[in-house]
């Protein structure tokens, strides 16, 4: 089952290959479902439709966990961003780096947008990602 964590932390997918990239778009959408956008031209989501199985590690206040599956493209373009495409990522198996652990997260990794746009980009993105986290 997935924890919770909040929406913006920095996530790392990691495809075939191997290759991580990270991403910012992470949501939960379900106990076993993630989804997130991938810009269209990205290696990563060629390598992903070449070879399904991933892993999406998250880092942030509280949690510390990866998330082990198979990702697939289910929206090509998104309405409010036609340059990325949504992926969502059926999850198998999850592992908890917490559990046992003398350690904690105190926090996620702090980030931001140099402009105004991409933020405005996200913003948008997210939206419809919720949407889609909604829909099963």
């Amino acid at each position: 089952m997935l924890p919770e964590w909040e929406q913006g932390v920095p996530a790392v997918l990691a495809v075939a290959g191997p290759h991580a990239i990270p991403v910012s778009t992470a949501l939960r959408a379900g106990d076993a479902r993630v989804v997130l956008a991938l810009g269209r031209r990205r290696e990563t989501l060629a390598r992903l439709r070449g070879d399904p199985a991933v892993a999406l590690c998250v880092l942030a206040a509280g949690v510390a966990f990866t998330a082990y599956g198979r990702a697939r493209v289910v929206r090509e373009e998104l309405d409010g961003a036609p340059q990325v495409v949504a992926v969502a990522i059926d999850v198998e198996r999850v592992q908890d780096h917490l559990d046992g652990s003398r350690t904690e997260l105190l926090d996620a990794a702090r980030w931001r947008w140099t402009e105004a746009a991409a933020a405005d980009d996200e913003r948008r993105i997210v939206a419809e990602l919720r949407e889609l986290a909604a829909a099963g």
